[in-house]
């Protein structure tokens, strides 16, 4: 690509943008140092890559020092200046705002679920075979499922970096009391819904109450990402949302099915009714539970617990497919003129990060990039190797221009779904809002 203008015209999208950022701005005036690109006049050094993320905690640590070897062979601490917003929304509104303003980072990282609408808003910029060329880069060396998620309109709009489900962690010596390791301590294999109500009851008689948690007060995502598995290993489950969003076409019956399902784990003792985040894994590290649904990045949390014992597996197949709901951490190019020589460095800096997926996938995270991930290092990362393969049966969510992680629709639906579990109100009532619920953004026509 040359470095002919293809700057962000005041288009409707690029109004929407503007708008939806506007509500960030007093936020961003008050976080952004003078040189922080796209909120502010700041000069910098024009070598310098300019590259906006959200990671926080372990993550944060991880990315950091890859971002500090990238660092060491690229000239220097000048060669990069990477700045962390807030995860959700506000994140995604300080990137639109920068791009509309045409002052945008080098590279970006966005959700899987979030890059699509990105695109559609003309806020990033498709990455072509011959730019992934540049690096030695091709599709064949990404997670098969990853890549084809990203791809819109028969482009690459991002370059994934991992794979990150919800799995099931479990507390080994409970779980060995129960009668479910082997000699090593792993877990048994599950297979099927008998065997799992057989492993919730023997669990439950070790611990005297209940024997799996899911985190359901305060918290939309987790009910959400545990229902979603479970309706979506049922082999006939039609999409949740369709048409882009404007249709909610979920399989009342497979939903239901769900819903009571649950309703009946918790109402013989054997899932909680009503736990935060925090307790909700706390009661694992504890021994109060031998099962955990949560996504895979708890393993940070889990391995800084002194004396626990635990592991992580896929949630087990309780119905006829695996599935796990999933997003993806990927790379994207924000829209901004650039020369040859600085679309060759950004994408010198993703291949950067990708080659350095072992230190990534130490915070739980499965590698997209399959150089590491089938590399015979990772095999060998416990518990982590563990639960990859959940990785080829990963669900994203339904495109819509209110979905994705962190969304609108994910508050909605899961706000119902913990309301169910906790037996506040019955399955069919929380589907009922739902689809209530959602009709002001199924009649809304997507403004991107």
């Amino acid at each position: 690509m040359t470095g002919t203008s293809n700057r962000m015209r005041l288009t409707r999208r690029g109004l929407l943008g503007a708008g939806m950022a506007a509500f960030a701005a007093p936020m961003l005036a008050a976080c952004a140092s003078p040189a922080v690109a796209g909120l502010s006049g700041g000069q910098l050094d024009p070598r310098t890559l300019i590259y906006w993320n959200l990671f926080g905690g372990g993550d944060g640590s991880r990315m950091e020092t890859m971002e500090a070897q990238y660092q060491r062979t690229h000239g220097g601490p000048s060669s990069l200046q990477s700045t962390v917003f807030a995860w959700g929304n506000p994140y995604y509104s300080k990137l639109t705002l920068a791009t509309v303003g045409d002052k945008p980072p080098d590279v970006a990282i966005s959700h899987l679920t979030r890059a699509k609408n990105l695109a559609l808003a003309d806020v990033i910029e498709p990455i072509t075979d011959a730019d992934l060329a540049l690096v030695g880069l091709s599709s064949a060396d990404f997670n098969p499922k990853a890549w084809a998620a990203q791809r819109l309109n028969g482009d690459n709009i991002a370059v994934p970096l991992d794979t990150h489900p919800i799995v099931m962690f479990y507390n080994v010596d409970v779980c060995r009391k129960a009668g479910l390791t082997a000699s090593d301590g792993a877990l048994k294999p599950i297979h099927g819904m008998a065997e799992f109500e057989s492993a919730l009851k023997a669990v439950s008689k070790v611990t005297g109450g209940v024997a799996a948690t899911l985190a359901n007060v305060a918290e939309t995502a987790t009910p959400w990402r545990f229902f979603t598995t479970l309706y979506h290993q049922h082999a006939d489950a039609s999409p949740v949302l369709s048409d882009d969003g404007a249709r909610f076409t979920i399989d009342d019956g497979i939903a239901l099915d769900v819903m009571d399902r649950v309703a009946s784990w918790v109402k013989q003792g054997w899932m909680n009714d009503a736990l935060n985040y925090a307790d909700a894994e706390t009661d694992l590290f504890t021994g109060r539970t031998g099962f955990y649904f949560e996504g895979e990045w708890e393993i940070t949390t889990a391995q800084g617990i002194k004396g626990l014992r635990f592991g992580m597996v896929p949630i087990p197949t309780l119905y006829d497919k695996a599935a796990a709901q999933a997003d993806s951490h990927t790379f994207v190019l924000p829209k901004k003129d650039r020369t040859p020589a600085q679309r060759r460095q950004a994408m010198g800096f993703i291949k950067s990060m990708l080659d350095q997926s072992m230190t990534w996938a130490q915070g739980g995270h499965i590698p997209a990039y399959l150089p590491v991930r089938e590399s015979a290092a990772y095999a060998r990362l416990e518990p982590q190797a563990d639960y990859a393969s959940a990785a080829n049966n990963a669900i994203y969510d339904d495109p819509a221009w209110y979905s994705g992680s962190g969304s609108t629709f994910e508050g909605i639906i899961g706000a119902q779904l913990a309301l169910a579990q906790q037996r506040a109100v019955t399955p069919r009532a929380a589907l009922a809002a739902t689809r209530s619920q959602l009709q002001v953004y199924l009649h809304t026509p997507s403004p991107l």
